[in-house]
């Protein structure tokens, strides 16, 4: 039995929340059910009390501490005014005394074998955890930290294998240039490579940009719902992949590539990502706002081309290294080593 802790969503969840883990945390719930394993979620039912979903009933919650074998993480960190406020303060969510509560129950006290997936590189290199025995970190980096491993945002098999590069070039694109995601540390990379194209192009921006003033030429409109970020995609002839600088040091590419790709929008990716050549074709590296201009003007001139069909199977062919079934099979060869590991030395369970 997997414990498994999140703070977000399964299904579409609701417009007003950051989530970017929707896009592929079912992806891998199921595969992981597929894979043998039994599977309880440890923090509250997000997708019941706020979307008013209940995924069909499909999935287990438990807000107790019930009997697991793995204890599986999708690590929370210290967020000013909502999570480190006193529980039923107005605004407080309590997915970080929930996570302390589960550490503290399980890792500690028990010796449960645990794998924190540290999706956002916020657990310090120096936190004593990345030391603990029975316990593994992951990183969604190529270079993750020292000590770390690699589990990088799973894309289905199916859907990379369905993915059709004529089909998806051949598809009407009115919209050369959109972005779908918040501004979080964003807005070098905002200024460097997106912001000054926009000024040439029609263009979108969805997601949540509180500070806009910069920039009065960009159509922001907002968050949208999921469901409405692959029609974007879909009418889209390119996006551009702002990283971060704590994610584009170290190789760490968001769902956005995906999430982009597989409805045919093509990623252009700064050059100063880590191992960028791994993520996209040459063609789509860009080293500016220049750049980014010229390889627009470039696509808009090949759109529904062979050209532009190539370039799609191209990139669709670099997604391999998400596929789904790496990402299982990294689960699967830990889930056995912090198992055997740990049978041996681990305390019997408090009833």
């Amino acid at each position: 039995m997997i414990g498994y802790s999140f703070w977000g969503f399964l299904g579409p969840g609701i417009t007003d929340t950051p989530d970017g883990g929707r896009s592929h945390r079912r992806t891998l719930i199921d595969a992981l059910s597929d894979d043998g394993h039994s599977i309880v979620f440890l923090q509250p039912d997000r997708d019941l009390r706020e979307a008013g979903d209940d995924l069909g009933g499909r999935y287990v919650f438990d807000a107790g501490l019930p009997d697991i074998d793995v204890l599986f993480l999708e690590w929370r960190w210290p967020i000013p005014g909502r999570n480190t406020t006193a529980c039923g303060m107005p605004g407080h969510t309590c997915d970080l005394h929930r996570q302390r509560q589960l550490l503290n129950y399980y890792t500690f006290s028990l010796g449960t074998p645990t794998l924190i997936w540290d999706k956002d590189r916020r657990l310090p290199a120096d936190d004593p955890l990345r030391r603990r025995p029975g316990v593994v970190v992951y990183e969604a980096a190529l270079a993750p930290t020292p000590g770390a491993r690699r589990l990088l945002f799973p894309v289905s098999d199916a859907a990379l294998d369905a993915a059709d590069p004529a089909a998806l070039a051949a598809h009407e694109r009115p919209v050369p240039l959109v972005y779908v995601g918040n501004q979080y540390d964003r807005d070098d990379a905002f200024d460097q490579f997106f912001a000054p194209a926009a000024a040439h192009f029609r263009h979108v921006v969805a997601g949540k940009w509180t500070s806009t003033w910069r920039w009065p030429h960009v159509e922001f409109v907002g968050r949208i719902p999921f469901a409405q970020v692959n029609k974007l995609y879909g009418g889209a002839l390119a996006t551009v992949l702002l990283l971060p600088d704590r994610y584009a040091a170290v190789g760490q590419m968001t769902q956005r590539i995906f999430e982009a790709l597989l409805c045919g929008c093509l990623p252009l990716a700064p050059r100063n990502i880590r191992h960028v050549n791994t993520f996209v074709s040459p063609q789509l590296i860009v080293n500016d706002a220049a750049d980014t201009v010229r390889v627009l003007r470039w696509l808009s001139g090949v759109s529904g081309s062979q050209t532009h069909a190539d370039l799609i199977a191209e990139c669709l062919r670099r997604l391999d290294v998400f596929r789904l079934s790496r990402q299982v099979q990294t689960l699967r060869e830990a889930i056995s080593e912090v198992s055997a590991a740990g049978g041996a030395t681990r305390p019997g369970r408090q009833s």
